[in-house]
């Protein structure tokens, strides 16, 4: 796949006027927290062929984000995962204590943290005010340096430490995260 990319040290310094305002809000908090980071502008990517596209010209893994809810749906989480790992709702409840979760509505997702589906993301976190998302993260990805995401719209990836994501942009948005340990294959 031919990607037409175009990056950025930092935010993307043009088309700002093109630019939406939850997005434009990222930039503005990543760089608020002093964090280094590079920004990919690019075709929307939807499919994963189009997503390890943008993995390779980044040169950062990107991972799924899941955005989850218990049946009630009021607990929401929004779960990091490798790209390539199974996800089976069940081992995650037993590890948070949930009787059941699913897949949370775009509805819920865009209230809460001003993205739709194909761009969820823990800079997302930045939207909510009232920490109603919990952020879960994958153990088998506390080895990754760098982490790509996007930034609330999923024509721009955002590649950064991911110390820095876990330890700075996170606590600064008044969030903290849980590690979890989920099997690598579904039984």
């Amino acid at each position: 796949m031919d990607l037409q990319v175009k990056v950025y040290a930092g935010r993307p310094t043009e088309e700002n006027e093109n630019r939406s305002s939850d997005e434009l809000a990222v930039y503005d908090f990543l760089d608020s927290t002093g964090v280094e980071y590079t920004t990919l502008c690019h075709p929307a990517a939807f499919t994963m062929e189009e997503c390890e596209a943008v993995r390779k010209a980044i040169g950062a893994p990107v991972f799924k984000n899941l955005f989850l809810t218990n049946k009630q749906q009021t607990l929401f989480f929004l779960l990091m995962i490798p790209a390539d790992k199974p996800f089976k709702t069940k081992y995650l409840s037993s590890q948070l204590g949930c009787a059941r979760l699913s897949f949370a509505s775009a509805e819920m997702m865009s209230g809460l943290l001003h993205i739709a589906p194909g761009a969820v993301s823990p800079l997302g976190l930045i939207h909510d005010k009232e920490h109603r998302v919990q952020l879960i993260v994958d153990r088998d990805l506390a080895a990754a340096d760098r982490y790509a995401c996007h930034p609330c719209v999923n024509t721009a990836s955002v590649a950064l430490s991911l110390c820095d994501l876990l330890e700075r942009v996170v606590p600064a948005t008044g969030h903290t995260f849980t590690w979890v340990t989920l099997p690598a294959e579904a039984e």
